[in-house]
């Protein structure tokens, strides 16, 4: 499935699209976020075992993702300004 550009989309699929994103994006911050706690407070409690190291790269691995999602909810935000000012 191709994905259509920004600025070809309407602006109720701009505005799903950014809903659905903030949503991803909150959800995926979260999870990494209590990820990453319960990472260093499993490393304090056990020390640094295998588990808490693998448990700890997760995070990091997942943060480009979450980069690309806030870049792309931000062109988003951007178009649904430029519209607005048009119209």
């Amino acid at each position: 499935m191709k994905s259509q550009k920004i600025e070809e989309m309407s602006n109720e699929a701009l505005l799903k699209h950014k809903k659905t994103t903030e949503l991803a994006t909150g959800m995926l911050a979260g999870a990494l976020s209590i990820l990453l706690v319960m990472t260093v407070f499993l490393t304090i409690k056990k020390g640094l075992h295998a588990t808490s190291i693998s448990l700890g790269v997760i995070p990091f691995a997942f943060m480009p993702i979450l980069i690309i999602n806030w870049n792309n909810l931000k062109a988003i935000k951007k178009e649904l300004n430029s519209r607005q000012n048009v119209v």
